[in-house]
């Protein structure tokens, strides 16, 4: 017979994983379709100019650097798909983790704020057999590794480039604007997350469980608390997990985490040089672009819809207006950056997604009825 307790957890472990299925259904795209497709045509509408359109000219120059572009896209999700790989230690073939990589996508773009993209992550994991203690790692390793890329290379662009990497025209701290403020505001809590979950893998899991756990004894947070205890006894696992793996992990998973997030951006950097081709090319004139569009990220990354869906593609033209003069051509760089990196994995998840999910319960039955022929022998 089962405790309470026990029937307790795991009612709230069956409800947690509903959540998480209903959050990655095909027809979640539907949502975030709507409202970009709705802020793109609004956009078409407001902004598009026919005799700026005209003379953009289709050359194979624009070709060229839009195909450099989709082969960026490709190797950004290679290089996730590599870490992946690397944290999984091998459990996964490159095919799984490609295919894994896509779910995970997918899943961020379409999963609600309050549930968040770790949540399906854990579930993913969990549903291809890997151990519980190596799922922890990867998905929060994962985070340390990402917060990690932006915590300390932005510190180093604003030494370079200064304020006027935030945003155009804003050439000292004096002319701050409320993006400015905004983004400060983005970088702190990414910075303070990110030093919260370092320390609970790398240095005292146990008393960051026990500073979580207490936290949730204020009213407001009271609600969290299973969570907060769920939360602590990962940090433990994958604190373990970690504990074990030799320095060449560390110093791939690193690696390949940085080209993953440079490519995300050097993406842009192309799209804008074939429609913008009198933009200088020069290293420095790029890495200065590549700087604004890195902070753009980390400002969009905590939108208020689905994948930033209709947040992005409003604020792209203003963050650039240095670089990118005509709103003609900014509404069609945006959309189409949204098409190869946010859209195309909205689209193809809605492929993959229920044919995994197919798949998983396929093998649950299968599983089930070997359980229940072992008991009747």
């Amino acid at each position: 017979m089962m405790s309470k307790d026990s029937k307790k957890i795991e009612r709230q472990f069956s409800e947690t994983h509903q959540e998480v299925l209903r959050s990655i259904r095909g027809r979640r795209i539907i949502l975030p379709l709507l409202i970009g497709l709705s802020v793109v045509g609004w956009l078409f509408w407001r902004r598009f100019d026919p005799q700026e359109f005209h003379q953009i000219s289709w050359s194979g120059h624009v070709i060229f650097w839009i195909a450099i572009a989709i082969c960026l896209l490709i190797l950004r999700h290679l290089a996730y798909a590599t870490r992946l790989r690397i944290l999984s230690q091998g459990a996964f073939s490159w095919r799984k983790c490609i295919e894994l990589i896509f779910i995970w996508e997918f899943s961020s773009a379409v999963s609600p704020t309050s549930l968040g993209g770790s949540a399906v992550a854990f579930f993913v994991l969990a549903q291809e057999r890997l151990p519980l203690a190596r799922t922890a790692t990867i998905v929060l390793y994962t985070i340390v590794l990402d917060t990690f890329f932006f915590v300390s290379t932005l510190p180093i662009l604003f030494l370079l480039f200064g304020t006027h990497m935030i945003r155009p025209q804003l050439h000292s701290l004096t002319q701050i604007d409320a993006w400015g403020y905004y983004f400060i505001f983005a970088y702190v809590l990414m910075a303070t997350y990110g030093a919260a979950f370092f320390y609970g893998l790398f240095v005292s899991p146990y008393q960051m469980k026990r500073l979580l756990v207490s936290i949730t004894h204020f009213p407001f947070f009271r609600r969290f608390r299973a969570k907060a205890v769920e939360l602590g006894n990962d940090l433990i696992l994958a604190s373990n997990e970690l504990r074990l793996q030799p320095p060449t992990l560390h110093l791939s998973a690193l690696l390949s985490t940085i080209v993953a997030w440079s490519f995300r951006f050097l993406l842009l950097n192309c799209l804008i040089i074939a429609f913008v081709p009198e933009i200088p090319r020069t290293f420095w004139a790029q890495f200065e672009l590549y700087a604004r569009l890195e902070t753009m990220f980390v400002i969009i990354a905590f939108s208020p819809t689905p994948g930033g869906a209709g947040f992005v593609e409003v604020l792209f033209g203003g963050f650039l207006t240095d670089y990118i003069r005509t709103s003609t051509k900014a509404t069609i760089i945006s959309t189409l950056w949204r098409l190869l990196t946010y859209y195309s994995y909205l689209i193809a998840g809605a492929f993959i997604v229920p044919n995994w999910l197919q798949r998983i319960l396929i093998e649950r039955r299968q599983r089930r009825k070997q359980k229940d022929a072992i008991k009747i022998h």
